[in-house]
């Protein structure tokens, strides 16, 4: 009787070669695609750890981006700079994140214009000044004088009516030029003259949805593709710095992702005093970033920082008025 021992295959044991690429494994992860050595069976378990460990980050990748983004200004750009990358979420990915959970706060929020409240309307001359009702004296009197008044009026509207309508022709006219020269305008353009009508026809809460509805849709594309424009205004502030212009895009993402981050914390908190606090660190925020990745002194970072903003803010405003204005051209 043979009392040779049967190997009982170790299922935690690593196998022999990676089964993605066939490269024969000498430690936990694969050297030549990085898949790891041990595959667990596909379970909502697993599911759940590769969730928690990527995207919650228990390992601290996540906590180490945010705080370095928030409460570092160019910290994180430096790191990555340096080749410390790993151990931090990547710049696009945090970016594009943050500026989605804008654009979705923006939305459900209502934005960051002041709630009115129809029920605060103008009190009357007599409510505001707390004077008591009239005497039927008085009253008998008032209603004389504003006859006499009326009739006054009325004369001098008939002495002024030729005058009065031949004005009004004109206003008319005017107000009819504007308009026609502008459809003139558009009669090379078929399309866009035709979505213009559609447009004009509509009232003016309908108009007003269409530009919201097509600002939501299309701004955050349009100012994602003004990454590039920033990183150029850094390119041309920063001539001779040495620095590439893919340097000033990573800056770029940093730091509109930070921007994304505070303004989702206005619109979500809604605390006066908190959001003056907010609105400062995000004021101080840029130059002092700048100071710390270009290394320049505070005059120089401080002019540059105010040409940056000026001429970003422009385009910002640009691109946001064409998104609400390309809803015209989705009408039917």
């Amino acid at each position: 009787m043979s009392t040779a021992a049967h190997s009982v295959p170790d299922s935690h044991a690593p196998a022999g070669r990676c089964a993605n690429c066939e490269a024969v494994l000498t430690g936990a992860f694969c050297a030549s695609c990085g898949q790891e050595a041990h595959l667990h069976h596909a379970s909502t378990r697993e599911f759940l750890h590769e969730f928690i460990g990527h995207y919650v980050a228990i390992e601290g990748k996540l906590w180490g981006t945010m705080s370095r983004l928030l409460l570092r200004p160019g910290a994180l750009t430096n790191e990555y700079i340096r080749g410390r990358r790993v151990r931090f979420v990547q710049p696009l990915r945090i970016y594009l994140t943050l500026s989605l959970l804008f654009f979705a706060v923006l939305k459900f929020t209502g934005g960051f214009e002041p709630v009115l409240d129809e029920k605060a309307k103008p009190a009357s001359a007599e409510v505001v000044s707390g004077a008591e009702p009239a005497a039927p004296e008085a009253q008998r009197g008032k209603a004389a004088a504003e006859a006499a008044i009326a009739d006054m009026e009325q004369e001098l509207k008939a002495g002024a009516s030729d005058s009065t309508a031949q004005g009004a022709d004109k206003q008319e006219q005017g107000n009819q030029f504007g308009p026609k020269e502008f459809d003139d305008m558009l009669s090379g353009w078929p399309r866009v003259r035709h979505q213009w009508h559609i447009f004009g026809a509509l009232s003016q809460e309908q108009q007003k949805k269409v530009f919201v509805d097509a600002f939501y849709r299309y701004a955050p594309y349009a100012i994602f593709c003004l990454m590039p424009v920033f990183a150029l205004f850094l390119k041309i502030l920063y001539l001779g710095s040495g620095r590439r212009f893919g340097e000033h895009v990573l800056f770029a993402l940093h730091t509109n992702a930070f921007a994304y981050f505070v303004f989702c914390a206005m619109l979500l908190i809604n605390v006066g005093i908190i959001d003056f606090a907010l609105w400062c660190w995000l004021l101080l925020y840029l130059p002092w970033a700048m100071r710390r990745v270009y290394h320049r002194s505070r005059f120089g970072t401080f002019w540059r920082w105010a040409v940056l903003m000026a001429a970003f803010m422009i385009c910002v405003f640009v691109a946001s008025a064409l998104s609400a204005a390309s809803g015209i051209m989705t009408l039917h």
